[in-house]
């Protein structure tokens, strides 16, 4: 990195931790935290009024705009934006759903101080941050893109599957879904019945379950 400090956004509706992690990187001299967010609605009203990032940090776990839908937005409407995601969760799908939102990193919420200004560090000078885990991880997906009937193939979700998962999570019935998702019922029992098949999932109570544990949902 050059001379000139870093300028991040910090993303995170737990106050406490949001200012804990801006004062350790204001410290560090490397790095200035010039906006702090509480979700990512609130991160694009003020990136709108033209303040200049180097790095957005954002928590995959926020209230009416999280890391994901963030991520996808700063993808299309500020593409310099360099994104890092501070998660709980390091599975298949939730990290090809990240890559695919345009994230250039991912960081566990435990993770040490000076690890993560490694990470900011990489980002700057590479355009990428993967801890070791991560990139082997990473590396095994990449490996099963070709092979059809590998767990890729498997885990990988459409937008209307995502939609219907999410809602499944919900109190409402499947009639209930089918109507938020302009669906026929038919169509919304096939999404069900094929997830069911293709998730190895033998009831609602098991979507949910996939859903918190790969971070579609949070509780």
């Amino acid at each position: 990195m050059n001379n000139q400090p870093v300028k991040i956004a910090l993303t995170d509706d737990h106050i406490l931790l949001r200012n804990a992690l801006a004062s350790m990187l204001d410290n560090t001299g490397e790095c200035k935290v010039v906006i702090q967010a509480n979700n990512g609605q609130d991160l694009i009203q003020t990136l709108k009024s033209g303040q200049q990032l180097d790095i957005v940090i954002l928590d995959l776990n926020m209230p009416i705009m999280d890391g994901h839908e963030t991520a996808i937005r700063l993808h299309k409407e500020f593409p310099d934006l360099k994104v890092l995601m501070l998660t709980m969760y390091d599975s298949d799908l939730a990290l090809i759903r990240l890559l695919q939102a345009g994230v250039r990193g991912f960081m566990k919420k435990d993770i040490h101080p000076q690890e993560m200004l490694a990470a900011i560090r990489s980002v700057m000078e590479t355009g990428y941050f993967y801890s070791a885990q991560t990139g082997s991880k990473l590396a095994g997906l990449f490996r099963e893109i070709h092979d059809k009937n590998a767990l890729y193939h498997k885990i990988m979700l459409s937008d209307q599957e995502v939609a219907f998962l999410k809602l499944a999570c919900t109190e409402m019935t499947y009639k209930e879904i089918a109507e938020k998702m302009n669906l026929n019922p038919r169509a919304v029992d096939g999404i069900r019945d094929d997830l069911f098949h293709r998730l190895d999932i033998k009831s609602r109570v098991g979507l949910v379950m996939y859903s918190i544990k790969h971070g579609l949902v949070t509780i």
